[in-house]
């Protein structure tokens, strides 16, 4: 079995520190199950492949246990299956702990990486094969493959050889394959206990509690016992609802606290919605909509046809519910508005078919490393013709009176751009999406340090 992971990061043999394997050595390692060996088909400065061949022995999986013909004539040792993981976790532990001793920040830098698996059985089909990576961010080309090229009457197998593209940190990667490979599969050559869900929490942190299959993955990969699953599922249900939604609720109030004396939301909401007149857009998606700020002014507006709110938060959404309920609105307006519960970094075929998106106050709330899988998302995949971005303007900071020196307006902000950081990253974006962008502020504007939030509209 074969894996081969690529980059063209520069320079890219740098793969080398990161999965601490040297390119000019081909090494081997020994399992349980058989032999691991790590070489490097190319190596330059331009591009590096690692490659990872699994070597694993039929006859010593069985031996001494009453095996039967069936299980020495098997497809184990040619597909990727939870032997790979295996592997994975032992043969590049660091890399996939996202550590790297010699170059600590490239172990968390998004570089571009390619995977190919040679075979990989999907039972579920290539539909289900996207449903789990495609919401990751990875661009994924899947060739199937016949069960018997003579007998092409047989039809298709549930083996294909897959290639999967993304920019993100290696560790990221390696957890996805770790996770998703059995899940495909849907099997594991080893005793699944209460220790699993241990390995699946601390594997799928950061991005299987928002996964749209998250159910179905957390059911595979726990060999479908019903009590593990239950288990797993509550632990992540609490991981996505906890405190996270009422410590949220409470930097909310902070943030309108400090901008409250200037009446900065309402102003930002009537830019908001000049802007999307202006590009004559009726259908509307809000991501990240928070509790309906926006949702209720489009939705009072009978210019809008149609309104679709996404939140990750369920608390977040079942508020903005309470509010718009509020409106006591005639029965057939409610046809035009819907919230769905998303996250903003995976790829959702919910997002696609408006005429514009807004996002306000939200890119300020991602980590900066996964700013490029939202930029994916919604310029790439989704594509509205217009998009209408608001963030901060870290530089008017200085103006409010009711915020400390040196304090970004809300506790959750990873990051509060300066004019000149926001109106790059948007040239950026724009140029590499064929979008174009103006600027415009929002609140009084201040000779030195501009206006309190800053605005951008793209439109294609």
């Amino acid at each position: 079995m074969l894996l081969t992971i690529t980059t063209t990061h520069f320079p890219a043999t740098e793969l080398g520190y990161l999965l601490h394997k040297h390119p000019d050595r081909c090494q081997s390692f020994a399992l349980s199950f058989g032999k691991a060996h790590i070489f490097y088909p190319e190596a330059s400065i331009e591009r590096c492949t690692a490659a990872l061949l699994l070597d694993v022995d039929p006859v010593k999986l069985v031996r001494g246990r009453g095996a039967r013909l069936e299980q020495y004539v098997s497809d184990r040792p040619y597909v990727a299956s939870s032997f790979l993981s295996v592997a994975i976790a032992q043969v590049f532990s660091t890399a996939l702990g996202g550590r790297c001793k010699d170059l600590p920040e490239l172990a968390q830098t998004p570089i571009p990486l390619v995977a190919k698996l040679s075979v990989l059985p999907c039972r579920g089909g290539e539909e289900f094969l996207r449903q789990l990576f495609e919401p990751l961010g990875y661009n994924v080309s899947a060739a199937g493959h016949t069960l018997d090229e003579k007998f092409p009457d047989w039809g298709q197998s549930k083996y294909f050889t897959v290639e999967l593209q993304h920019t993100l940190p290696l560790s990221d990667l390696l957890s996805h394959l770790y996770v998703l490979i059995p899940v495909l599969d849907d099997d594991k050559h080893y005793w699944v206990g209460d220790e699993e869900i241990e390995k699946l929490l601390r594997h799928g942190e950061g991005w299987l509690t928002t996964h749209p299959a998250r159910e179905q993955i957390t059911r595979r990969y726990l060999k479908r016992q019903q009590r593990l699953t239950r288990l797993a599922l509550t632990q992540l249900v609490e991981e996505d609802n906890t405190d996270l939604d009422s410590v949220e609720e409470s930097h909310a109030k902070e943030e309108a606290a400090v901008e409250k004396p200037i009446s900065l939301n309402q102003q930002r909401l009537d830019a908001v919605i000049a802007a999307l007149k202006q590009s004559n857009a009726r259908r509307v998606i809000d991501l990240g909509c928070g509790q309906g700020n926006l949702l209720k002014t489009l939705l009072k507006d009978g210019f809008f046809e149609q309104i679709t709110g996404v939140d990750v938060s369920y608390r977040a959404l079942e508020v903005a519910q309470e509010r718009l309920d509020r409106l006591r609105l005639p029965r057939n307006q409610w046809e035009r508005v819907q919230l769905i519960q998303g996250a903003l970094t995976y790829q959702d075929k919910r997002f696609s078919g408006y005429d514009a998106a807004t996002v306000i106050e939200v890119i300020e709330h991602l980590d900066l490393p996964r700013l490029g899988a939202f930029e994916r998302v919604l310029f790439e995949f989704a594509q509205p013709k217009t998009v209408v971005v608001t963030t901060p303007n870290i530089e008017y900071n200085i103006k409010f009176e009711n915020l400390p020196v040196g304090k970004l307006r809300h506790q959750d902000h990873r990051f509060e751009w300066t004019r000149s950081q926001f109106q790059n990253w948007a040239n950026q974006v724009a140029e590499s999406f064929g979008y174009t962008v103006e600027f415009q502020s929002i609140g009084t504007e201040d000779s030195e340090v501009g206006s309190p939030t800053q605005m951008g509209v793209f439109r294609r």
